[in-house]
């Protein structure tokens, strides 16, 4: 649940391997995985400090689900280390081209003949569409559909490694909900989140939504191709994501037609290449 929005109270997500088509709910607050990320971690519940004030109550159960999270997510950061996992976390609000740009990064890497193992886990409320683009591209993946959740939580993507099971020395993309706030609260054990704003949505989105731009380690801006249909200022908006964030990194590309994105590539493989051995 996400006291921020509500958004999630109630929430039953699921968990689809795309290559078999099975489905299971995934248990949020009692998860057996193998890995060992989420056992014996008790989910704090709603109520539990009835003579609190509501407001408190609220304040206090926020406070004890982020903390929650956090001890997952660390135990995640643990087991993707010892393994030499690269993880990254994709955020983005919706049809920034979080999808087109997975496609196309999964299909030069298997162009190239990388080596590199690649997995992806998709978050969505609801449908596969996103997870079978990725299918199609023969990268093993698994969907997590949040319901009426916002965004992914620690305890889901525990669910979703215990089914993906990454090889060691791996490339794993977490494609998160589409959704600039609530992401951005909720750490998953990542090497790093990767904020992808396209230019159709407006230059001011780092300073209107700093939460999600100051936790990003790079920011992609997309949609270049369509900058000379839109009115939409580049040095305005790179000069707002680094007021939020000065360490920011950015790279501009189009995943439609393919421009700068020898940059994110270079990006992915200095962040495997600082890796240990």
């Amino acid at each position: 649940m996400c006291t921020t929005c509500g958004c999630s109270g109630g929430a039953r997500p699921l968990l689809t391997n795309t290559a078999t088509g099975k489905t299971s709910r995934l248990e949020v607050a009692h998860i057996e995985a193998p890995i060992g990320v989420a056992q014996r971690v008790p989910r704090p519940r709603a109520g539990v400090r009835s003579t609190a004030a509501p407001t408190a109550d609220l304040q206090h159960l926020e406070r004890d689900l982020l903390a929650h999270n956090n001890t997952i997510a660390a135990r995640i950061r643990d087991w993707l280390r010892a393994r030499n996992i690269l993880a990254l976390n994709l955020v983005s609000s919706p049809g920034a081209g979080k999808t087109t740009l997975l496609e196309r990064t999964l299909r030069h890497l298997r162009d190239l003949g990388d080596s590199t193992a690649v997995s992806v886990v998709e978050g969505d409320q609801e449908t596969r569409f996103d997870a079978e683009r990725i299918r199609a591209t023969g990268c093993p993946s698994v969907q997590v559909n949040t319901g009426t959740g916002c965004h992914l939580e620690a305890s889901m993507l525990a669910g979703a490694l215990e089914e993906l099971m990454p090889a060691p020395g791996s490339l794993l993309m977490i494609e998160n909900v589409g959704n600039l706030v609530c992401p951005a609260l909720f750490d998953l054990g990542e090497h790093a989140k990767v904020a992808i704003l396209s230019v159709t949505e407006g230059e001011d989105k780092p300073l209107k939504y700093p939460h999600m731009f100051r936790a990003a380690s790079l920011m992609i801006l997309n949609k270049i191709d369509l900058l000379p249909y839109v009115d939409f200022d580049v040095e305005t908006c790179l000069g707002f994501a680094r007021r939020v964030n000065p360490d920011i990194a950015v790279v501009q590309v189009s995943a439609r037609t393919g421009a700068g994105l020898p940059d994110w590539y270079a990006w992915l493989q200095a962040q495997q290449s600082a890796l240990p051995a």
